[in-house]
C-alpha cells in the first residue's frame, strides 16, 4: 500500500530518479522555462522552490546545500545572483505550471514550468 507515499517514482530506480529530478532543475535554472509533463513538473516544483527558499539566505553552507542537491557550478552561481534576489521579499511560490496539453506521440499531459 502507498500510505503516506507521495513521491512518484517515474518506472525508475531511486539513483535514476535522482539524477531525473537533478537535470530538470539544472535545466530550469539554466533556462527559466521547460516543457515537461505534468508529473516530471509537479514533482520538480517542491524540489526547486526548496533550492530557491535556501539560496534566499546566501551564506555558504547553504550555496554548498544547494551545489550538492544540483552537482552544477553554472546553475549554483545563477540561483544565488540572479533567481534568488528576486524573490526576497516573496514567501513562496516562485515556480508556476501551466497546461500545454497532450503530447502528439504518446498522448501524455505536457506542462510548462517557469519561474513567475
Amino acid at each position: 500500500m502507498r500510505h503516506g507515499n507521495s513521491t512518484r517514482k517515474f518506472g525508475r530506480e531511486k539513483t535514476q530518479r535522482h539524477a531525473l529530478m537533478r537535470s530538470l532543475a539544472r535545466n530550469l535554472i539554466r533556462d527559466s522555462r521547460i516543457r515537461t509533463t505534468v508529473a516530471k513538473a509537479k514533482e520538480l516544483r517542491p524540489y526547486v522552490e526548496k533550492l530557491v527558499t535556501k539560496a534566499k539566505v546566501a551564506t555558504v553552507t547553504s550555496r554548498r546545500v544547494v551545489n550538492s542537491r544540483l552537482q552544477g557550478a553554472d546553475e549554483t552561481k545563477k540561483l544565488f545572483e540572479t533567481v534568488a534576489p528576486k524573490y526576497l521579499d516573496r514567501k513562496g511560490g516562485y515556480t508556476r505550471i501551466i497546461r500545454l496539453g497532450n503530447r502528439d506521440l504518446d498522448g501524455s499531459p505536457m506542462a510548462l514550468i517557469e519561474f513567475v
